[in-house]
């Protein structure tokens, strides 16, 4: 979603359900949570909560069926599934696949690693605080200059806090303190310029929304420091990736509610399946699949066919790409103009 695209709308005739601002903002309820949950381990607990936790969400099968792959699926079902979009983002579509091949497969041979993840982790990140951002511009409609340092703050932020957790095991002390020094301080900046925009919001809600998604960040960054990677992990992926849920939920909703209009929808209607489900049942469904079943089939079948076994096809080679197909794809499907952003309005 970008920041462009977002604006309040009344519904009209065509459209049956509105993304409700007051929703999204009820998602940002996790930051307290995990807040809460730190400070009860810290003070209560003597760390038990932290000795247990994995530094990552992604090593809990049932957080990868719930967060991160699924809501990319959905995304890629509800472009694949409908010919009228693919048709019209077709090009986009080829030259972008080309790009990866090209920068991701053959440059993987002269890049470094570190480099290429590092890459990755900024992409990421900046997907994921841009649609926040964005979405939460539509209620504090700031000037550009101020929403556009708002992003940048942010983003500079969160790609330190990123790489904070994820580089841990491969930088020296220096490196380490450098890189949480550069967070403290991007967190800082963002922290002063949302006192400023603050300012130019002359509604509860737009000041609200502002200051879940600085929280938001900050949040993420105390965790950090804290060592609590699991809880600064969760906190921005249970907002984003449920955010985006409602956003797909949404727009099928008011595509297919009253007659399906392409094949999946026509087969989960014989299936009495309700419409709300389909997206979120069937992409968790399928991560399940991919993600326990899927490197250890691609495995197989190239041994057997081509005695050349192929590693981690699957969850680094097919999901990855579409991961980065999903980031692509997101920055332009919900601008005016589109052919999905027709099954979209909002309401406070």
């Amino acid at each position: 979603m970008t920041p462009a695209s977002i604006i309040i709308q009344n519904q009209t005739s065509d459209i049956k359900l509105s993304v409700s601002f007051r929703l999204l903002l009820g998602l940002y309820s996790i930051i307290p949570i995990c807040l809460l949950l730190q400070l009860a381990d810290t003070f209560f607990l003597n760390g038990r909560l932290l000795e247990n936790l994995p530094s990552s969400p992604a090593h809990f099968l049932i957080f990868q069926i719930l967060f991160g792959t699924p809501h990319i699926l959905a995304s890629t079902m509800l472009l694949g599934t409908n010919k009228e979009y693919l048709r019209f983002y077709q090009p986009k579509l080829i030259l972008m696949t080309l790009l990866i091949i090209l920068f991701f497969g053959i440059g993987s041979l002269i890049i470094p690693y570190v480099a290429l993840y590092i890459i990755t982790a900024c992409w990421t990140v900046y997907h994921v605080l841009k649609q926040q951002i964005g979405v939460g511009r539509g209620v504090y409609r700031l000037p550009d200059t101020l929403f556009y340092s708002l992003l940048w703050f942010s983003v500079g932020a969160g790609v330190f806090i990123y790489m904070g957790m994820f580089l841990k095991d491969t930088v020296n002390a220096q490196q380490a303190e450098w890189i949480k020094f550069s967070a403290s301080s991007l967190c800082f900046c963002l922290l002063i310029i949302t006192v400023f925009c603050q300012r130019y919001i002359d509604n509860q809600l737009g000041k609200t929304f502002l200051w879940a998604n600085t929280l938001l960040v900050l949040g993420s960054f105390y965790l950090y420091i804290q060592h609590y990677y699991f809880l600064a992990i969760l906190m921005p992926r249970l907002v984003h990736d449920a955010t985006a849920y409602i956003f797909y939920v949404t727009h099928d909703y008011n595509k297919h509610y009253q007659q399906p209009q392409n094949w999946l929808y026509q087969a989960a209607k014989r299936c009495n399946i309700h419409v709300f489900l389909v997206l979120p049942l069937l992409s968790a469904f399928l991560t399940f699949v991919l993600q326990v079943y899927g490197n250890d089939l691609v495995s197989f079948i190239t041994r057997e066919l081509f005695d050349v076994e192929v590693h981690k096809a699957v969850t680094l080679g097919l999901i990855g790409y579409l991961s980065l197909m999903h980031y692509y794809t997101e920055a332009f499907i919900w601008k005016h103009g589109s052919p999905l952003r027709q099954f979209i309005s909002f309401k406070k």
